[in-house]
């Protein structure tokens, strides 16, 4: 295998990066989005190195310290900058391992320090405020808003997650939603009754979302467009109509930041870290503690604010 995807013979690597999405999709049941990122990662990659004569697999690790500096001159994210690293890395790990290649010239390389970012969370006050504000909205449209709001609110579900339910999930009014998450891991996610509320009175005006010539949809939350149901960047346009509505900036409401808030608001209500990570459906605890970093600063605040012992003047 070794002899048939040698660079030259494969366009300069093309092969390898076909071999090593194959192995991803297959081996580690990644997503189709996460597919696609790496795809766009390493034809970047790729794209540069051909400027230097070179293909991602002759290159040296002269050139990929060149294409990583290149990264940060750039003006992506630290997030992206940090993903295509992370692609590339990845592909010359598959490639070792695989004895494509001898070594590995991504490893020499030190990726920068990323400090991850504190998300962005509402209130409690401002979540009721933007479901009413969603809710005052004339007729279906109101109606599904303020369901999607409240059900990611409830549950902790991604947008990704809530946008492919299929209304079979909602039958019998159901205390749980099984959901199927990153790399296809189910979990059970929670619907407390005021988000079953909002589904039961969202329900009879979803055929107003059915396709033209259509009498019936697999799909929660259907949509006349192409795609059949409602699209994230369709969802994140309401959201932000909603949210000025409410007096809240927009830049402050995502689809994702709902489902921080989620998780925020329940470790501030004292719940247990590892069962908000069971509920995010996070694989690292690592990735869930960035939130107790967000409740415990605004617990803070609020004492500061709050408590009779930190109002007090002290008499010089």
């Amino acid at each position: 295998m070794a002899d048939s995807l040698a660079p030259d013979s494969l366009g300069m690597g093309a092969g390898w990066v076909e071999a090593f999405l194959e192995m991803m999709a297959v081996e580690r049941a990644a997503a189709r989005n996460t597919l696609t990122a790496y795809e766009k990662d390493l034809a970047d990659a790729q794209g540069f190195l051909a400027g230097r004569g070179r293909g991602l697999a002759d290159a040296s690790a002269e050139d990929i310290e060149a294409y990583f500096q290149h990264l940060g001159v750039k003006g992506l994210s630290p997030a992206t900058a940090a993903r295509r690293r992370a692609s590339v890395r990845g592909l010359y790990r598959f490639a070792l391992g695989e004895s494509w290649r001898q070594d590995d010239p991504s490893r020499r390389v030190d990726a920068p320090k990323q400090g991850r970012p504190l998300p962005k969370v509402l209130t409690r006050e401002d979540i009721e405020r933007l479901i009413a504000a969603a809710g005052a909205r004339d007729g279906a449209t109101g109606l599904r808003l303020a369901c999607l709001i409240e059900l990611i609110y409830a549950s902790g579900l991604r947008v990704s997650e809530v946008l492919v339910l299929p209304v079979a999930a909602i039958a019998r009014d159901p205390a749980y939603l099984i959901v199927k998450g990153k790399g296809g891991k189910e979990r059970l996610a929670p619907l407390n009754e005021t988000a079953r509320v909002a589904i039961r009175a969202y329900l009879p005006a979803r055929p107003g979302f059915f396709a033209k010539g259509l009498e019936d949809s697999p799909w929660l939350f259907p949509s006349r467009g192409a795609g059949g149901r409602l699209s994230a960047r369709r969802f994140a346009q309401l959201l932000d109509e909603a949210a000025m509505g409410a007096g809240i900036d927009p830049a402050k409401v995502s689809p994702h930041v709902l489902r921080h808030a989620f998780a925020t608001h329940l470790l501030e209500g004292g719940a247990d870290l590892r069962a908000v990570q069971t509920l995010l459906g996070h694989a690292d605890i690592a990735t869930t503690q960035i939130y107790t970093h967000v409740a415990g600063d605004r617990l803070k605040a609020v004492m500061a604010e709050k408590h009779p012992l930190s109002r007090r003047r002290v008499d010089p």
